[in-house]
């Protein structure tokens, strides 16, 4: 049955967005340490690995299906690294079958991809995010804290080719100075493979991440510079709220992406809702402070959802609009702990 029968009411926000799209951290650790997310010398060694703390598979459960009747039907897993959430598999397979979810991806760093792939795929995982910041070996492990090689994120990607993922979205978030040589080595090697690069303006995410708007690169400056190589033109969204704005390469090898939102806000028509692995709803990405659904979701889906909708009503989040504007608050969310 269609999300809009169960609730013919769908909650819209104080702004008059509605709410679309979930994004569910799994698990708060990671593999990686990398400094703009989760930077060594600030994040415990041994951060979000308390099993106890985590929602249940059944709590999750509960949880997607509460969201379905408000008119969820993207679900995106995240984390930390959702990989490293044991029976992964299983939790997939479980969140595949809800009816009302159409869409169900996920996003990893992809170190540990190789070998969970076609496990993922045969779970009902039907997209995947990968986050790839260079293609550099020395420049990759330097963004990854010392953590990660390039060379098993390109063997996840191949697995997830072999598993049948396609098209796959490679993030690459962009810094001044730091990785911003990567860009077009990125674009060079992923022309024509049927994946899309995609360009992040490195953001004022969490408090520990030492951001520097001087660092930012403006997605306009970006698209410049890979067009005078490869010449672009502008492609529709595929859909209202689409984050990223896209551009094809006018010789058909594929297209690339660009998530502005530093230098154009899109807040406007921002409709996700992110939830911690511990079960605190943030709605957006620059929040401040979440709100313990735990106790909730103890009363079941049809308790849960109002109570879900009576929050969403009271949203007026638009952060990315107002940044620097006086008295808006520095204290956001970590970035870890909702997945980006």
């Amino acid at each position: 049955m269609n999300a809009a029968l169960h609730n013919p009411i769908l909650p819209v926000d104080a702004l008059r967005r509605p709410l679309r799209d979930l994004r569910l951290s799994v698990i708060e650790a990671c593999n990686f340490r990398c400094p703009y997310c989760m930077p060594a010398d600030q994040i415990a060694e041994d951060h979000g690995l308390d099993a106890a703390s985590r929602l249940s598979f059944d709590e999750i459960e509960t949880l997607v299906r509460g969201f379905v009747r408000l008119g969820v039907s993207k679900l995106r897993l995240t984390g930390g690294e959702p990989l490293l959430r044991k029976r992964l598999p299983e939790l997939v397979a479980r969140l595949a079958a809800i009816e009302g979810i159409d869409d169900l991806a996920l996003t990893t760093n992809g170190s540990l991809l190789a070998k969970q792939a076609a496990a993922l795929r045969d779970a009902g995982l039907r997209r995947l995010t990968v986050s790839l910041d260079a293609l550099d070996p020395g420049v990759f492990r330097a963004l990854s804290g010392g953590r990660g090689e390039v060379a098993d994120v390109l063997a996840g990607i191949a697995a997830a080719e072999e598993a049948g993922f396609a098209p796959i979205k490679l993030n690459c978030v962009v810094q001044r100075g730091v990785n911003d040589d990567q860009a077009l080595p990125l674009v060079e090697r992923f022309r024509g493979s049927g994946h899309i690069v995609r360009f992040i303006e490195y953001m004022d995410v969490g408090t520990c991440n030492g951001w520097d708007a001087t660092r930012v690169v403006p997605s306009a400056e970006l698209r410049d510079r890979i067009h005078a190589r490869w010449p672009l033109r502008p492609l529709d969204p595929n859909y209202r709220g689409e984050v990223a704005s896209r551009y094809a390469f006018e010789d058909g090898q594929g297209e690339v992406g660009f998530v502005s939102s530093v230098s154009a806000p899109f807040c406007g028509d921002c409709h996700r809702a992110r939830v911690s692995a511990e079960g605190k709803l943030y709605t957006c990405l620059f929040a401040g402070e979440g709100r313990d659904l735990r106790p909730m979701l103890a009363r079941g889906e049809i308790a849960f959802s109002e109570h879900v909708a009576e929050l969403w009503s009271r949203r007026a989040d638009r952060y990315s609009e107002l940044r620097g504007a006086a008295g808006v608050s520095r204290k956001h969310v970590e970035m870890y702990l909702i997945g980006g």
